[in-house]
């Protein structure tokens, strides 16, 4: 008679560890506390947009995270390579746009890894260009191609498009998805607007009073249509952020009643 078959199952896989780890962080400023008791995770390669009111500490949250102000004695773990992208460029006016993009950078080939990273948002030709020639949309490539060209495991994105007009924005997220899908950065977007939040992340944040008040996770497909879905997540995340929507009511046909709160009936 045959011994029974004895397999060993194998542990399930490890997940990968955060890109990004906050634990009970806080940032004070003088009396002011800015930023309480912060627990924050970012996936590797996750797309997450951060929400919340002028002087809620996403700025300052952002700029922990980048390492322009210090975490002295506190838990905040973030890649090694990481870059930020600014509502404004920033580019040195006495720098062709070839050499913004190198700044900083070392090795070798410092020129065609530039390049290749301005053809990356179709700037090509303006290799030799200043700075003062450039558009809006331009410029907002070039720091992009900037913080790219650093293959680094976390972006940065300070609202970014917010001084760009309609249809660069829309262009712009178009192009900021194509280059996180090929780069694969965990990124962290502050904005101020909604739509773009729900549009670009998989996973919105919502800070008020210094605390993570909401989390809603985007489940959408892409490219996000503004239908029914999309607009039910606006709609909680605008009351998280304490914005009231009103009720879209459908206009009555003709000859129905319409019964008002008073209970009055109108024809």
């Amino acid at each position: 008679m045959s011994q029974p078959l004895h397999v060993t199952p194998h542990p399930p896989a490890a997940s990968p560890p955060p890109a990004v780890r906050i634990r009970d962080f806080t940032r004070r400023f003088g009396q002011t506390t800015v930023l309480r008791d912060l627990d924050i995770d970012i996936g590797q390669g996750e797309f997450v947009a951060l929400l919340g009111r002028s002087g809620s500490g996403k700025t300052t949250l952002l700029r922990t995270l980048a390492g322009l102000d210090p975490a002295d004695g506190q838990t905040v773990v973030t890649p090694a390579a990481k870059a930020i992208v600014f509502q404004d460029p920033r580019l040195l006016p006495w720098k062709t746009v070839w050499r913004n993009v190198a700044l900083g950078l070392s090795g070798a080939n410092v020129r065609d890894r530039a390049e290749a990273a301005l053809a990356e948002v179709q700037l090509s030709h303006r290799l030799d260009a200043w700075p003062a020639t450039l558009s809006g949309g331009e410029a907002q490539r070039v720091a992009l191609a900037r913080a790219l060209v650093r293959e680094p495991g976390l972006l940065l994105l300070d609202e970014p498009f917010a001084a760009l007009d309609a249809l660069t924005r829309i262009r712009m997220h178009g192009l900021v998805l194509a280059l996180w899908r090929k780069h694969t950065p965990a990124v962290l977007l502050v904005t101020h607007d909604v739509d773009e939040a729900i549009t670009l992340a998989d996973r919105v944040l919502v800070l008020n009073e210094g605390r993570i008040a909401a989390e809603e996770r985007i489940d959408l497909p892409r490219p996000r249509d503004p239908d029914a879905a999309f607009h039910a997540i606006r709609t909680r995340l605008l009351g998280h952020l304490g914005v009231e929507v009103p009720v879209r009511r459908p206009a009555p046909t003709e000859g129905a009643l319409v019964a008002f709160p008073s209970g009055e009936m109108v024809a």
